[in-house]
């Protein structure tokens, strides 16, 4: 299967040896030192970031890009450390679903996306560059959900879709999916998950 529609998750995980290929650091606005790991991205996800963002700058807005690429090693230090040392993006968080089911922010390693260089965690200065879900009601966060589906992302973790992904919402994290997929999927309102669960999925190209 295409790298760029694969699923990922806690049934579909990475392997521990798992590096993207063309791993690049484009000079994207990151809140982010530069030589951070984070700001690596997928060669064809980055520039599709960079036209991104280009065309928030010209609409006067101010996307900064949080956190990319993140190894499998990484992952789980994160994993392991939770809320108490983890960084203020990368905390532990967990959410009370339905029947009392728990979600959390951090992914076990293997199963989050960022290791596969495809996803990416956006913010702007209106929520301090903050990862939290008022970020959705920012000028910035609504131009994202509008937007991303044209330079072939999603918002991988929506609203009231928790019992799907398993992950609680998240306005703030995009994958890179390629632009006919992003766009089929913003139109049904399906995720990941609900698409490659099809029986017979859509032909995408």
């Amino acid at each position: 299967m295409d790298k760029y529609y694969r699923l990922i998750n806690r049934e579909h995980p990475l392997p521990e040896n798992y590096i993207p290929d063309n791993l690049v650091d484009i000079g994207l606005p990151f809140d982010a030192l530069p030589g951070e790991q984070k700001r690596l991205l997928e060669e064809k996800a980055a520039y599709a970031v960079l036209e991104l963002i280009s065309r928030s700058r010209r609409e006067g807005l101010n996307l900064y890009c949080i956190s990319g690429y993140r190894s499998y090693k990484r992952q789980a230090e994160l994993y392991a450390a939770g809320s108490c040392t983890a960084p203020p993006e990368e905390k532990r968080k967990t959410w009370n679903g339905a029947e009392g089911v728990k979600y959390s922010y951090v992914a076990a390693p293997g199963t989050s996306e960022h290791q596969s260089g495809l996803a990416l965690d956006l913010s702007c200065p209106a929520v301090h560059m903050e990862l939290t879900e008022a970020f959705a009601e920012t000028k910035e966060g609504i131009w994202l959900s509008g937007h991303a589906p044209l330079y072939g992302f999603i918002l991988r973790y929506p609203k009231n879709k928790e019992p799907i992904t398993g992950i609680p919402y998240e306005p703030w994290h995009i994958r890179y999916v390629t632009k006919p997929l992003a766009s089929y999927l913003a139109m049904t309102g399906l995720t990941l998950e609900e698409y490659h669960a099809m029986e017979n999925p859509v032909e995408i190209s």
